[in-house]
């Protein structure tokens, strides 16, 4: 294929005898009609409404022509649609179809009140920065500030919203990850298990629903943190579903004496991975022999399971139930430990292991969604608690299209799909805009292979109570 570029035209290889000429004149066109659903999930759910009520706007109302709500609605849309970049909207801002979804009243921009600006209805990348930015409380040149402790709580809200009684019991996953930094950022540290700079964020989530999302220094444990967010969090749940039972699960980084304490004082139960040291490996010989010998036998791996009590000598201050897993693979054995508060007449070792705990892989995906499609590794500000604010915004991205997935695809071939083929599939759709008077006309294509689960959704959408009079 060859290609020309000339001053307002490209042209590509020919078809017959036609030539194929392509040029960027097509007018009131969008590349992201599907955004209309994300304007769905927030009528049905109100979740941008809320995050923009976190934060505080001490900005002249003579002087403003984007709100708050409007700057947080652009941002966490962005993010869902794949743009990751604050640049990416000084082009954006003049798209009609995202200005509709935002909610400007005049998506074409011509009531702007500068010459320069008329046919651009929504922020640039400098006010959208600034509301970034406006992290740092302590400048009083920060006009729009956030309330971190409402954000914190808004996030278990959501969570709690979206079940109409009580569960009986619910699982909550703690997990730390890396955010590599490629900067001089504020609180950056080396860390030698991830072989980089980075943040060390701890997230914690039910399912896949969001909870928190705290971006931290490298240079801590990776449990740092996790007894305040976990009280923070049981203690939001329980004043609302008083009677819920509650495990908590997390991998050999959580299995630290303070956060078991909490759990064994305040009725909470809990499965953590247990990293494994010589005492451990002695204790489960017997079956990691008997694997061995079944695996020689059988040419595959072979595991067994072994129930006992333990304590380490000095850091622990009482005995734990801990499962060990003797396992042996074709290359060599594979012991595993867990610690639990769980009874054993309710769970025995095997299912404990192969159901409860190995379940928390599905907490893993969820924060790669978020890392690797929602852009959560976003964080090149030089101010750590503007690269929190980064954090927010992706976390409600993800949220976003969480509900998307859980209210509007329930039931259809992309249930279980990830973000990025939930954005390919139902978000990318080219559409044409045209305003007039009364109405704001959206024509998208048709050729789109996906429009019958498109009405779906809308219809599964639509089929619950309006969160927005």
């Amino acid at each position: 294929m060859t290609t020309e570029c000339i001053a307002q035209q490209l042209e590509f290889q020919g078809v017959g005898r036609r030539r194929v000429v392509a040029s960027f004149e097509g007018g009131t066109l969008s590349s992201d009609g599907g955004a209309l659903l994300l304007g769905e999930v927030e009528r049905r759910r109100g979740i941008l409404q809320q995050f923009a009520a976190c934060f505080h706007d001490r900005r002249h109302p003579a002087l403003i022509e984007h709100s708050v709500e409007e700057l947080v609605r652009q941002r966490v849309l962005g993010l869902a649609l794949g743009y990751e970049d604050l640049n990416d909207h000084d082009v954006l801002r003049s798209d009609p179809l995202l200005a509709t979804v935002v909610g400007k009243v005049d998506p074409t921009g011509s009531d702007r009140r500068h010459a320069e600006d008329r046919g651009k209805p929504l922020a640039g990348k400098s006010t959208l920065n600034r509301l970034e930015l406006g992290a740092q409380t302590q400048d009083r040149y920060r006009k729009i500030a956030i309330d971190e402790q409402a954000v914190d709580r808004l996030l278990v809200d959501i969570f709690l919203s979206a079940y109409e009684q009580a569960p009986a019991s619910i699982v909550l996953d703690l997990d730390a990850t890396d955010d590599p930094l490629h900067g001089e950022q504020e609180g950056r540290f080396f860390h030698g298990y991830y072989g980089g700079y980075c943040y060390l964020p701890l997230y914690v989530f039910c399912g896949s629903h969001l909870l928190c999302a705290r971006l931290r220094r490298s240079n801590i444990d990776a449990s740092a943190g996790a007894v305040e967010e976990v009280e923070r969090i049981v203690g939001q749940i329980r004043s609302r579903w008083p009677g819920v039972a509650i495990i908590l699960r997390g991998d050999s980084g959580f299995a630290r004496e303070e956060l078991m304490s909490w759990c064994e004082q305040h009725g909470v139960e809990y499965v953590f991975g247990l990293a494994r040291n010589a005492r451990l490996q002695r204790a489960l010989g017997g079956e990691l022999a008997q694997a061995r010998t079944l695996s020689e036998v059988s040419g595959r791996a072979e595991r067994l399971y072994q129930d006992f009590t333990y304590s380490t000598r000095k850091s622990w201050s009482r005995c734990r139930r801990v499962v060990g897993k003797a396992e042996h693979l074709p290359q060599g054995a594979n012991p595993r430990f867990l610690v639990t508060s769980l009874n054993q007449e309710l769970w025995a070792a095997a299912p404990l292991y192969e159901q409860l705990y190995c379940a928390r892989g599905e907490m893993e995906n969820r924060i790669k969604e978020q890392q690797l499609y929602l852009f959560a590794d976003r964080t090149s500000s030089h101010w750590m608690k503007s690269n929190q604010v980064r954090l927010w915004f992706s976390s409600v991205a993800y949220i976003m299209l969480d509900e998307l997935r859980r209210l509007g695809l329930a039931g259809t071939e992309l249930a279980h799909a990830r973000c990025d083929t939930i954005r390919i599939k139902l978000l990318k759709i080219g559409a044409q805009i045209r305003v007039s008077v009364r109405r704001v006309w959206i024509c998208l294509a048709s050729s789109y292979p996906y429009a019958s689960l498109f009405r779906q959704v809308i219809q599964q959408l639509r089929a619950g109570p309006s969160a927005i009079a």
